[in-house]
């Protein structure tokens, strides 16, 4: 599944995405990091939350 999904993102027609890794502190005051995908048109949005 996941190879399927790789080759229609390197289609040149295929959509621009960005991998977006943010720091979020946990309840115990120490910090993990969140990655997550998104498409490059909400990079800003994404960060914003």
């Amino acid at each position: 599944m996941a190879k399927k999904v790789v080759a229609t993102l390197k289609q040149p027609g295929g959509a621009k995405f960005a991998k977006v890794i943010r720091t979020v502190k946990t309840a115990s005051g120490s910090y993990s990091f969140k990655e997550e995908m998104v498409a490059e048109a909400d990079v800003k949005k994404a960060l914003a939350k």
